[in-house]
């Protein structure tokens, strides 16, 4: 009698040691029309992977969380940034980075196992991506894109690429997380696909000549759960899940006991990350309030785009240097209707933390600045319907983009609209260069240091006094 598939793959998994991969190349039979498809088979013996799968924030793009006297639901899901702006109503394109198939609008059921994609993270061929705008989906047929453009997205060999799972590389993260914000070295700033492979200079933990460091080396996961916390989407706890101390505890600079002293004050990243976007220019400025306009498309130093008829204009910096801010792991932040004042720059997130705080410590931050619509009416950022069909994309009406965006996030719109400044943080954790190169005393001590002390709550240089 012939052996079930599951039968065949218990017995591997049972006789192989606890920390062996499962070579699924015998085991894997096809043919899979879909994803999902890819993922019934999955389930066959990971049915409780899955499950732990969908609880986590990569799942559900939302986490219970609680600031002061407010608790509510946060994430990706509901939350508003000063890049592509919200995910309601524009879900086909923005949930291509999503780790699941067929999320194109609020009725998508996150209770399916089966809608989970596990090739996105477990692609070992570097052949599987996802189409960006097929709701998280890959491409099953060759397909031209962008439209009209002559160039031919091909589709994924889906039982090649199941039969070849393996545990998560820097590869499958950086698949998402290089690309956010809408493409390559845009919204990070320490995050592109320069670190992909990078050199020792560029970073020393992922270094292909150095530790050659695998993204889970340090968000080492448990039950499908990633440690560690972007700012735009999460209010608190951002040091508590993942601090460089996990690793480097007790006093790292054994021969220093003054810069041993400094950590207690100062986030590692402050003098390690001396900058970021060292090899591409990251986005620094959006203006969204110049978009819809028929006109020339120059380019900057970089060979980059500074204006684009869908989304205004761009200022892109390269090699930039961090804005610092205390910080002890708590983020004040604007939530979808959350009223605004118009007449300043709102900080649609910002780290919480000052001097006389015991357990805040400076820390470097990529400081993102733009323009971006809002509610004039009832004095709340608006969430515009971008992308399909009567989109802003399409149609170039601002009016009609934001009322259908309010009303399929559950907003009010008063009908009136205008353009606010913004900015959010993005806090710096990876570039980290050689010791060598990390900053020295002067360059926050000396003359022209690059500490702005009044805004971190000193009347003058504490080196030099009080």
């Amino acid at each position: 009698m012939r052996r079930s598939i599951l039968g065949v793959i218990a017995a591997v998994i049972f006789a192989a040691p606890a920390a062996a991969a499962v070579d699924h190349a015998e085991l894997v039979k096809g043919p899979f029309q879909t994803g999902s498809d890819v993922t019934r088979a999955c389930l066959q013996c990971h049915e409780q992977q899955a499950r732990d799968f969908m609880k986590t924030v990569h799942w559900t793009w939302s986490a219970r969380q609680r600031a002061g006297a407010r608790e509510f639901n946060l994430g990706k899901r509901n939350a508003v940034n000063n890049y592509c702006i919200a995910l309601p109503s524009n879900e086909p394109r923005c949930t291509s980075c999503h780790a699941g198939y067929g999320w194109k609008d609020a009725s998508f059921d996150f209770g399916k196992a089966e809608n989970v994609d596990c090739l996105v993270c477990h692609d070992t061929t570097g052949s599987y991506r996802k189409f960006p705008t097929a709701a998280g989906h890959p491409a099953y047929k060759d397909i031209e894109f962008p439209p009209k453009s002559g160039k031919i997205w091909p589709a994924v060999n889906l039982e090649k690429v199941a039969r070849s799972v393996g545990k998560p590389s820097r590869d499958n993260c950086g698949a998402c997380h290089f690309f956010g914000g809408g493409g390559d070295h845009v919204k990070h700033g320490d995050l592109d696909s320069s670190m992909a492979k990078p050199p020792r200079t560029m970073d020393v933990h992922m270094a292909i000549d150095g530790a050659d460091m695998s993204c889970t080396a340090c968000h080492k996961s448990e039950k499908h759960i990633v440690p560690g916390k972007a700012l735009s989407v999460s209010v608190a706890g951002a040091r508590q899940t993942l601090d460089c101390s996990d690793c480097h505890a007790g006093t790292p600079h054994q021969k220093n006991p003054v810069l041993n002293k400094h950590t207690a004050r100062i986030a590692c990243q402050t003098c390690h990350v001396p900058s970021f976007a060292r090899t591409l220019p990251t986005k620094m400025w959006w203006d969204w309030s110049t978009a819809g306009m028929d006109q020339p498309a120059p380019k900057d130093r970089y060979g980059l785009a500074t204006y684009d008829k869908m989304k205004g204009d761009f200022q892109w910096e390269k090699d930039v240097r961090p804005v610092y801010r205390w910080f002890n792991g708590a983020v004040d932040r604007v939530l979808m209707g959350d009223r605004i004042d118009p007449d300043q720059a709102v900080h649609l997130n910002y780290p919480k933390g000052e001097r006389a705080d015991a357990n805040a410590r400076i820390t470097p931050f990529k400081r993102m600045r733009g323009k971006q619509p809002y509610d004039s009416g009832s004095q709340v950022i608006a969430v515009p319907h971008l992308f399909g069909p009567g989109g802003y994309w399409q149609n170039y009406d601002w009016g009609r983009a934001i009322a259908n965006g309010m009303k399929l996030a559950g907003l009010p719109y008063s009908g009136q609209y205008g353009f606010v400044e913004t900015d959010m943080y993005w806090k710096v954790n990876h570039m980290v260069v050689p010791k060598a190169q990390a900053l020295g005393c002067n360059d926050c001590h000396g003359a022209n240091g690059r500490l702005d002390w009044k805004t971190l709550g000193y009347t003058r240089d504490p080196r030099v006094g009080p």
